[in-house]
């Protein structure tokens, strides 16, 4: 039988499944991973069609763990899939099943 998992990976997936257990930031990473760009709260409000503060509050939980980087452009944050972070992401069966968790890199922890 494997090792046990240690405790800052599994702190660490722990908040990568929360971040991704709504549907809307399932979406958005899709969508900004999809577009390949950085993109307004704006635009990102058209896409899901979600109130303003309901995106942006995806949107913070999603910078949070990295999925989604922010950068300043003016007045404006504009929002892009952190390529790194997902990159590295286990899918939850694989986890689940005992396949090797990979192990998180640079930009992701």
């Amino acid at each position: 039988m494997g090792d046990l998992l240690d405790r800052a990976t599994a702190t660490t997936y722990a908040s990568w499944f929360k971040a991704l257990a709504d549907p809307s930031r399932v979406q958005l990473v899709e969508y900004l991973a999809r577009q390949g760009r950085p993109m307004s709260v704006g635009e990102l409000v058209t896409a899901v069609g979600l109130a303003q503060s309901t995106v942006s509050q995806h949107l913070k939980i999603l910078t949070e763990v990295r999925f989604v980087l922010v950068e300043a452009v003016g007045n404006a944050r504009h929002y892009r899939i952190n390529e790194a972070c997902i990159g590295c992401f286990p899918s939850a069966a694989d986890v689940v099943m005992g396949k090797p968790a990979p192990t998180p890199i640079g930009g992701c922890e």
